[in-house]
Protein backbone atom coordinates (compact mmCIF):
# COMPACT_ATOMS: atom_id res chain seq x y z
CA UNK A 1 0.00 0.00 0.00
CA UNK A 2 1.50 3.39 -1.04
CA UNK A 3 1.44 6.04 1.41
CA UNK A 4 2.01 9.48 -0.22
CA UNK A 5 3.13 11.83 2.65
CA UNK A 6 6.46 14.01 0.99
CA UNK A 7 7.16 15.46 -2.33
CA UNK A 8 9.83 12.37 -2.97
CA UNK A 9 6.26 9.94 -2.33
CA UNK A 10 4.85 10.66 -5.49
CA UNK A 11 5.42 9.46 -8.71
CA UNK A 12 6.66 11.06 -11.88
CA UNK A 13 4.84 10.57 -15.14
CA UNK A 14 6.69 10.23 -18.42
CA UNK A 15 6.06 11.75 -21.53
CA UNK A 16 4.74 8.81 -23.86
CA UNK A 17 7.03 9.41 -26.70
CA UNK A 18 10.23 9.76 -24.38
CA UNK A 19 11.64 12.81 -26.69
CA UNK A 20 13.87 15.20 -24.95
CA UNK A 21 12.09 18.40 -24.70
CA UNK A 22 12.79 21.95 -25.14
CA UNK A 23 11.67 25.93 -24.48
CA UNK A 24 11.68 28.85 -26.84
CA UNK A 25 11.42 32.08 -25.34
CA UNK A 26 9.03 34.83 -26.90
CA UNK A 27 9.29 37.50 -24.21
CA UNK A 28 10.72 40.12 -26.29
CA UNK A 29 9.33 39.21 -29.19
CA UNK A 30 6.13 38.47 -28.85
CA UNK A 31 5.41 39.34 -25.13
CA UNK A 32 6.93 43.11 -26.22
CA UNK A 33 3.36 43.37 -28.54
CA UNK A 34 1.29 43.47 -25.00
CA UNK A 35 -0.60 46.75 -25.57
CA UNK A 36 0.62 49.29 -23.04
CA UNK A 37 4.03 48.34 -22.58
CA UNK A 38 7.61 49.15 -23.81
CA UNK A 39 10.61 47.55 -23.39
CA UNK A 40 14.04 49.36 -23.73
CA UNK A 41 17.39 47.93 -24.22
CA UNK A 42 18.20 47.10 -20.62
CA UNK A 43 15.02 45.92 -19.92
CA UNK A 44 15.56 42.90 -23.31
CA UNK A 45 19.16 42.41 -21.72
CA UNK A 46 17.94 41.67 -18.11
CA UNK A 47 15.37 39.88 -19.19
CA UNK A 48 18.15 37.99 -21.41
CA UNK A 49 20.20 37.32 -18.07
CA UNK A 50 17.00 35.69 -16.01
CA UNK A 51 16.02 33.25 -18.90
CA UNK A 52 20.05 32.41 -18.79
CA UNK A 53 19.65 31.58 -15.03
CA UNK A 54 16.83 29.31 -15.97
CA UNK A 55 18.32 27.58 -18.99
CA UNK A 56 15.87 28.49 -21.56
CA UNK A 57 17.28 26.85 -24.86
CA UNK A 58 16.16 30.10 -27.16
CA UNK A 59 14.73 32.94 -27.75
CA UNK A 60 13.49 34.92 -30.33
CA UNK A 61 13.54 38.53 -30.71
CA UNK A 62 12.75 41.26 -33.85
CA UNK A 63 15.81 42.92 -35.21
CA UNK A 64 13.98 45.88 -37.16
CA UNK A 65 15.89 48.86 -35.46
CA UNK A 66 18.95 49.83 -34.40
CA UNK A 67 17.94 49.59 -30.45
CA UNK A 68 17.07 46.06 -31.30
CA UNK A 69 20.15 45.19 -32.94
CA UNK A 70 22.24 46.62 -30.62
CA UNK A 71 20.82 44.68 -27.71
CA UNK A 72 21.54 41.62 -29.91
CA UNK A 73 25.15 42.13 -29.88
CA UNK A 74 25.23 42.99 -26.19
CA UNK A 75 23.56 39.14 -25.85
CA UNK A 76 25.78 37.99 -28.30
CA UNK A 77 29.04 39.19 -26.66
CA UNK A 78 28.25 37.80 -23.24
CA UNK A 79 28.59 34.21 -24.80
CA UNK A 80 26.06 31.87 -23.20
CA UNK A 81 25.31 28.69 -24.61
CA UNK A 82 21.78 29.17 -23.57
CA UNK A 83 19.78 30.45 -24.51
CA UNK A 84 20.41 30.87 -28.04
CA UNK A 85 19.43 34.27 -29.70
CA UNK A 86 17.32 33.44 -32.94
CA UNK A 87 15.40 36.11 -35.40
CA UNK A 88 12.44 36.57 -36.74
CA UNK A 89 11.10 37.40 -40.00
CA UNK A 90 8.17 38.34 -42.33
CA UNK A 91 8.14 35.61 -45.75
CA UNK A 92 9.99 37.99 -47.52
CA UNK A 93 13.53 38.21 -48.73
CA UNK A 94 13.57 42.00 -47.16
CA UNK A 95 12.88 40.96 -43.71
CA UNK A 96 15.24 37.83 -44.12
CA UNK A 97 18.38 40.29 -44.81
CA UNK A 98 17.93 42.22 -41.43
CA UNK A 99 18.78 38.38 -39.61
CA UNK A 100 21.44 37.70 -41.66
CA UNK A 101 22.91 41.42 -40.96
CA UNK A 102 23.08 40.39 -37.54
CA UNK A 103 26.75 37.98 -37.26
CA UNK A 104 25.91 35.37 -34.69
CA UNK A 105 22.06 34.53 -35.38
CA UNK A 106 22.19 31.17 -36.79
CA UNK A 107 18.68 30.73 -37.22
CA UNK A 108 15.00 32.54 -38.10
CA UNK A 109 11.74 31.88 -37.65
CA UNK A 110 9.67 33.26 -40.85
CA UNK A 111 5.89 34.01 -40.00
CA UNK A 112 3.47 32.32 -43.01
CA UNK A 113 -0.26 32.51 -41.95
CA UNK A 114 -2.60 29.87 -43.29
CA UNK A 115 -5.72 30.96 -42.58
CA UNK A 116 -7.89 32.43 -45.36
CA UNK A 117 -8.71 35.40 -43.37
CA UNK A 118 -5.07 35.82 -42.67
CA UNK A 119 -4.02 35.34 -46.16
CA UNK A 120 -6.68 36.59 -48.15
CA UNK A 121 -8.09 39.64 -45.92
CA UNK A 122 -4.86 40.44 -44.25
CA UNK A 123 -2.61 39.76 -47.07
CA UNK A 124 -3.88 40.80 -49.48
CA UNK A 125 -3.29 37.77 -52.11
CA UNK A 126 -5.39 36.29 -54.17
CA UNK A 127 -5.25 32.53 -53.29
CA UNK A 128 -3.68 29.89 -51.22
CA UNK A 129 -1.37 29.19 -53.99
CA UNK A 130 0.09 32.67 -54.18
CA UNK A 131 0.58 32.02 -50.34
CA UNK A 132 2.16 28.82 -50.83
CA UNK A 133 4.80 30.55 -53.77
CA UNK A 134 5.44 33.08 -51.12
CA UNK A 135 6.16 30.88 -48.26
CA UNK A 136 8.54 28.57 -50.22
CA UNK A 137 10.31 31.33 -51.77
CA UNK A 138 11.12 32.80 -48.49
CA UNK A 139 12.22 29.47 -46.88
CA UNK A 140 14.35 28.38 -49.89
CA UNK A 141 15.84 32.27 -49.75
CA UNK A 142 17.16 32.01 -45.99
CA UNK A 143 18.39 28.19 -46.22
CA UNK A 144 20.31 29.28 -49.54
CA UNK A 145 21.58 32.13 -46.98
CA UNK A 146 23.03 29.76 -44.38
CA UNK A 147 20.15 30.13 -42.25
CA UNK A 148 18.68 27.15 -39.49
CA UNK A 149 14.70 27.52 -39.52
CA UNK A 150 11.12 28.06 -37.57
CA UNK A 151 8.17 28.08 -40.05
CA UNK A 152 5.44 30.16 -37.31
CA UNK A 153 2.55 28.43 -39.44
CA UNK A 154 0.00 31.24 -38.26
CA UNK A 155 -3.83 30.72 -37.17
CA UNK A 156 -3.42 26.90 -37.76
CA UNK A 157 -6.45 26.26 -35.56
CA UNK A 158 -8.55 28.10 -37.84
CA UNK A 159 -6.99 26.78 -41.17
CA UNK A 160 -7.77 23.92 -43.78
CA UNK A 161 -4.82 21.74 -42.68
CA UNK A 162 -5.47 18.85 -44.60
CA UNK A 163 -6.42 20.50 -48.35
CA UNK A 164 -4.20 23.40 -47.74
CA UNK A 165 -1.27 23.22 -44.55
CA UNK A 166 -0.07 19.59 -44.45
CA UNK A 167 0.79 19.62 -47.85
CA UNK A 168 3.05 23.10 -47.56
CA UNK A 169 4.38 21.61 -45.06
CA UNK A 170 5.57 18.77 -46.74
CA UNK A 171 7.05 21.02 -49.43
CA UNK A 172 8.95 22.92 -46.41
CA UNK A 173 10.57 19.84 -45.12
CA UNK A 174 11.48 18.82 -48.68
CA UNK A 175 13.75 22.24 -48.80
CA UNK A 176 15.00 21.95 -45.08
CA UNK A 177 14.33 18.58 -43.47
CA UNK A 178 15.25 19.71 -39.92
CA UNK A 179 12.76 22.78 -40.16
CA UNK A 180 10.99 23.39 -36.78
CA UNK A 181 7.41 23.89 -38.02
CA UNK A 182 5.77 25.97 -35.38
CA UNK A 183 2.00 25.03 -34.70
CA UNK A 184 0.64 28.63 -33.94
CA UNK A 185 -2.84 28.41 -32.47
CA UNK A 186 -2.96 32.26 -32.93
CA UNK A 187 -6.27 32.62 -31.83
CA UNK A 188 -6.51 29.99 -28.42
CA UNK A 189 -8.89 27.84 -30.59
CA UNK A 190 -6.69 25.11 -29.66
CA UNK A 191 -8.01 21.96 -27.64
CA UNK A 192 -5.57 19.55 -25.81
CA UNK A 193 -8.33 16.62 -26.00
CA UNK A 194 -7.02 13.68 -28.42
CA UNK A 195 -10.51 13.35 -29.58
CA UNK A 196 -10.47 16.66 -30.90
CA UNK A 197 -10.04 16.92 -34.28
CA UNK A 198 -9.21 19.26 -37.75
CA UNK A 199 -8.93 22.30 -37.32
CA UNK A 200 -8.89 22.42 -33.27
CA UNK A 201 -7.22 19.28 -32.15
CA UNK A 202 -3.19 20.02 -30.39
CA UNK A 203 -3.06 16.79 -30.10
CA UNK A 204 -4.20 15.58 -33.46
CA UNK A 205 -2.41 18.19 -35.33
CA UNK A 206 1.03 17.18 -33.87
CA UNK A 207 0.52 13.67 -34.81
CA UNK A 208 -0.37 14.54 -37.88
CA UNK A 209 3.03 16.69 -38.26
CA UNK A 210 4.64 13.43 -37.18
CA UNK A 211 3.00 11.37 -39.79
CA UNK A 212 4.36 13.88 -42.74
CA UNK A 213 8.17 13.81 -41.53
CA UNK A 214 8.12 16.75 -39.50
CA UNK A 215 11.43 16.06 -37.25
CA UNK A 216 10.85 19.48 -34.78
CA UNK A 217 7.58 20.62 -33.66
CA UNK A 218 6.70 23.56 -31.10
CA UNK A 219 3.65 24.96 -30.07
CA UNK A 220 2.95 28.51 -29.85
CA UNK A 221 -0.42 29.15 -28.20
CA UNK A 222 -2.56 31.85 -27.34
CA UNK A 223 -4.91 31.85 -23.68
CA UNK A 224 -7.96 33.59 -25.56
CA UNK A 225 -9.87 30.55 -24.04
CA UNK A 226 -7.71 30.14 -21.09
CA UNK A 227 -6.38 26.53 -22.48
CA UNK A 228 -2.48 27.64 -23.47
CA UNK A 229 -0.42 25.87 -21.28
CA UNK A 230 -2.68 23.01 -21.33
CA UNK A 231 -2.32 22.89 -24.94
CA UNK A 232 1.43 23.29 -24.58
CA UNK A 233 2.01 20.67 -22.43
CA UNK A 234 -0.50 18.33 -24.71
CA UNK A 235 2.20 18.98 -27.74
CA UNK A 236 4.80 17.87 -25.58
CA UNK A 237 2.42 14.81 -24.83
CA UNK A 238 1.76 13.69 -28.15
CA UNK A 239 5.17 14.33 -29.74
CA UNK A 240 6.34 18.27 -30.02
CA UNK A 241 9.86 18.79 -28.63
CA UNK A 242 9.71 22.52 -28.48
CA UNK A 243 7.38 24.77 -26.92
CA UNK A 244 7.44 28.54 -27.45
CA UNK A 245 6.27 30.85 -23.93
CA UNK A 246 6.60 33.82 -23.14
CA UNK A 247 7.42 35.15 -19.00
CA UNK A 248 4.29 35.71 -17.23
CA UNK A 249 2.40 34.80 -20.14
CA UNK A 250 2.66 38.55 -21.44
CA UNK A 251 1.57 38.97 -25.34
CA UNK A 252 -0.72 40.13 -27.23
CA UNK A 253 -4.83 40.17 -26.17
CA UNK A 254 -4.82 37.47 -23.89
CA UNK A 255 -0.87 36.65 -23.94
CA UNK A 256 0.54 33.30 -24.64
CA UNK A 257 1.37 30.33 -22.63
CA UNK A 258 3.67 30.84 -19.44
CA UNK A 259 6.78 30.11 -19.64
CA UNK A 260 6.94 29.38 -15.43
CA UNK A 261 4.31 27.32 -15.62
CA UNK A 262 4.85 24.90 -18.52
CA UNK A 263 8.92 25.07 -16.98
CA UNK A 264 7.65 24.29 -13.32
CA UNK A 265 5.54 21.55 -14.78
CA UNK A 266 8.34 20.05 -16.79
CA UNK A 267 10.89 19.75 -13.46
CA UNK A 268 8.60 18.54 -10.63
CA UNK A 269 6.16 16.40 -12.32
CA UNK A 270 8.21 14.72 -15.28
CA UNK A 271 10.49 11.78 -14.48
CA UNK A 272 14.24 12.58 -14.86
CA UNK A 273 13.75 16.03 -15.61
CA UNK A 274 15.79 18.57 -13.82
CA UNK A 275 17.77 21.39 -16.52
CA UNK A 276 15.71 24.39 -15.67
CA UNK A 277 16.82 26.29 -12.66
CA UNK A 278 13.54 28.21 -11.17
CA UNK A 279 14.97 29.46 -8.34
CA UNK A 280 14.83 33.05 -9.72
CA UNK A 281 11.95 33.25 -11.47
CA UNK A 282 9.75 34.71 -8.44
CA UNK A 283 12.84 37.68 -8.75
CA UNK A 284 12.02 37.82 -12.32
CA UNK A 285 8.42 38.42 -11.67
CA UNK A 286 9.35 41.41 -9.49
CA UNK A 287 11.27 42.95 -11.95
CA UNK A 288 8.76 42.74 -14.74
CA UNK A 289 6.25 43.97 -12.32
CA UNK A 290 8.77 47.35 -10.85
CA UNK A 291 10.79 47.62 -14.47
CA UNK A 292 7.96 47.09 -16.78
CA UNK A 293 4.89 47.74 -15.08
CA UNK A 294 3.27 44.04 -15.64
CA UNK A 295 1.05 43.87 -13.00
CA UNK A 296 1.08 40.12 -11.31
CA UNK A 297 -2.11 38.56 -9.31
CA UNK A 298 -1.86 37.69 -5.83
CA UNK A 299 -2.87 34.70 -6.63
CA UNK A 300 -0.85 33.92 -10.02
CA UNK A 301 0.82 30.22 -10.00
CA UNK A 302 4.30 29.97 -9.36
CA UNK A 303 4.95 33.47 -8.59
CA UNK A 304 2.07 35.76 -7.07
CA UNK A 305 2.75 36.83 -3.85
CA UNK A 306 -0.02 34.68 -1.96
CA UNK A 307 0.84 31.72 -3.53
CA UNK A 308 3.06 30.52 -0.14
CA UNK A 309 0.38 32.61 2.29
CA UNK A 310 -1.75 30.60 4.52
CA UNK A 311 -4.22 31.87 6.60
CA UNK A 312 -7.40 29.49 7.12
CA UNK A 313 -7.10 27.95 10.31
CA UNK A 314 -7.33 24.29 9.05
CA UNK A 315 -4.61 25.07 6.31
CA UNK A 316 -2.35 26.59 8.46
CA UNK A 317 -2.57 23.70 11.18
CA UNK A 318 -1.79 21.33 8.33
CA UNK A 319 1.31 23.71 6.76
CA UNK A 320 2.88 23.90 10.30
CA UNK A 321 2.46 20.12 10.84
CA UNK A 322 3.76 19.17 7.36
CA UNK A 323 4.05 21.66 4.64
CA UNK A 324 3.44 18.70 1.55
CA UNK A 325 -0.25 19.17 3.27
CA UNK A 326 -0.84 22.03 1.26
CA UNK A 327 2.11 23.18 -0.94
CA UNK A 328 2.14 21.39 -3.88
CA UNK A 329 6.00 22.23 -4.37
CA UNK A 330 8.60 23.60 -2.22
CA UNK A 331 9.17 27.55 -1.68
CA UNK A 332 12.50 27.50 -2.28
CA UNK A 333 12.06 25.72 -5.72
CA UNK A 334 10.88 28.72 -7.75
CA UNK A 335 12.59 31.74 -4.97
CA UNK A 336 9.29 31.81 -2.87
CA UNK A 337 9.48 32.24 0.77
CA UNK A 338 6.20 30.74 3.18
CA UNK A 339 4.00 33.39 5.05
CA UNK A 340 1.72 31.72 7.81
CA UNK A 341 -0.78 35.05 8.42
CA UNK A 342 -3.67 36.01 10.72
CA UNK A 343 -6.80 37.04 9.45
CA UNK A 344 -10.57 36.65 10.10
CA UNK A 345 -10.60 32.45 9.06
CA UNK A 346 -7.17 31.63 11.11
CA UNK A 347 -7.33 29.02 13.87
CA UNK A 348 -5.69 29.22 17.11
CA UNK A 349 -2.70 26.93 16.37
CA UNK A 350 -1.25 29.95 13.58
CA UNK A 351 -1.35 32.12 16.59
CA UNK A 352 0.78 30.07 18.82
CA UNK A 353 3.14 29.57 16.04
CA UNK A 354 3.57 33.09 15.09
CA UNK A 355 3.55 34.12 19.04
CA UNK A 356 6.51 31.45 19.36
CA UNK A 357 7.79 33.03 16.17
CA UNK A 358 8.03 36.55 17.64
CA UNK A 359 8.98 35.39 21.13
CA UNK A 360 12.25 34.17 19.11
CA UNK A 361 12.93 37.36 17.66
CA UNK A 362 12.09 39.71 20.77
CA UNK A 363 14.08 37.23 23.66
CA UNK A 364 16.62 35.46 21.03
CA UNK A 365 15.47 31.91 22.96
CA UNK A 366 13.53 29.52 21.12
CA UNK A 367 10.48 29.72 22.95
CA UNK A 368 7.62 27.09 23.36
CA UNK A 369 4.09 28.01 23.93
CA UNK A 370 1.12 25.29 24.18
CA UNK A 371 -1.95 26.88 22.26
CA UNK A 372 -4.27 26.73 25.40
CA UNK A 373 -2.37 29.25 27.33
CA UNK A 374 -4.87 32.07 28.29
CA UNK A 375 -2.47 34.74 26.85
CA UNK A 376 -2.82 32.93 23.27
CA UNK A 377 -6.71 32.52 23.93
CA UNK A 378 -6.50 36.20 25.06
CA UNK A 379 -4.53 37.50 21.40
CA UNK A 380 -6.86 35.70 19.48
CA UNK A 381 -9.82 37.26 21.05
CA UNK A 382 -8.69 40.63 20.91
CA UNK A 383 -7.84 40.00 17.20
CA UNK A 384 -11.58 38.21 16.68
CA UNK A 385 -13.02 41.05 17.88
CA UNK A 386 -11.87 43.39 15.40
CA UNK A 387 -12.99 41.48 12.44
CA UNK A 388 -16.53 41.21 14.27
CA UNK A 389 -16.96 44.27 14.83
CA UNK A 390 -15.71 45.23 11.22
CA UNK A 391 -12.85 47.60 12.05
CA UNK A 392 -10.70 45.30 9.81
CA UNK A 393 -10.74 43.91 6.73
CA UNK A 394 -6.97 42.93 6.16
CA UNK A 395 -4.51 40.37 7.77
CA UNK A 396 -2.54 41.34 11.05
CA UNK A 397 0.97 42.57 10.43
CA UNK A 398 4.09 40.77 12.02
CA UNK A 399 4.36 44.67 13.45
CA UNK A 400 0.81 44.28 14.77
CA UNK A 401 1.18 40.99 16.33
CA UNK A 402 4.79 42.16 18.13
CA UNK A 403 2.38 44.69 19.85
CA UNK A 404 0.37 41.69 21.14
CA UNK A 405 3.09 39.27 22.37
CA UNK A 406 4.49 42.59 24.17
CA UNK A 407 1.52 43.29 25.79
CA UNK A 408 0.56 39.87 27.02
CA UNK A 409 3.98 38.00 27.48
CA UNK A 410 5.79 40.70 28.29
CA UNK A 411 4.37 43.91 29.71
CA UNK A 412 2.04 41.78 32.04
CA UNK A 413 4.74 39.77 33.18
CA UNK A 414 6.34 42.61 34.42
CA UNK A 415 3.18 43.68 35.98
CA UNK A 416 2.37 41.00 37.69
CA UNK A 417 5.88 41.32 39.16
CA UNK A 418 5.66 44.53 40.86
CA UNK A 419 2.06 43.72 42.28
CA UNK A 420 3.71 40.73 43.77
CA UNK A 421 6.52 43.01 45.17
CA UNK A 422 3.66 45.91 46.69
CA UNK A 423 2.17 42.72 48.07
CA UNK A 424 5.10 41.72 49.93
CA UNK A 425 6.08 44.66 50.99
CA UNK A 426 2.51 45.82 52.67
CA UNK A 427 2.86 42.43 54.68
CA UNK A 428 0.42 40.65 52.50
CA UNK A 429 -1.78 43.30 51.89
CA UNK A 430 -3.37 45.74 50.00
CA UNK A 431 -3.46 49.71 50.96
CA UNK A 432 -6.80 50.85 51.30
CA UNK A 433 -7.83 54.11 49.42
CA UNK A 434 -8.67 56.66 52.23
Amino acid sequence: MKAYRSYEDLPKIKLPLGQEVFISDSTIRDGSQMPGIVMKKRHKLEIFEYLHKIGVEKLETFVYNERDREAVREMLDRGYEFPEVTGWARANPKDIDFVLGMDGIKETGILMSVSDSHVIDKMGLKSREEAEEKYVNALQYAVDHGLRTRAHIEDMTRADNEGFVFPLIEKLLEIDPDCTIRLCDTLGYGLPFPEAEEPYGIPYIVKRLREIGTKNIETHVHDDFGFSVACSIAGYWYGANWSSLTFLGIGERAGNAELEKVALFLITRVEGFDKYDLKSITEFARYMENEIGIRVPRNKSVVGRNIFAHESGIHTAGIIKNPFTYEPYQPELVGGKRELMIGDSSGIEVIRYKVEETLNELMHVAAKVDKNDPRIRAIQQDIQKLYNEEQRVSCISDEELKKYVEKYFMLESIIDEHSADDMHSAGGKKKSKK
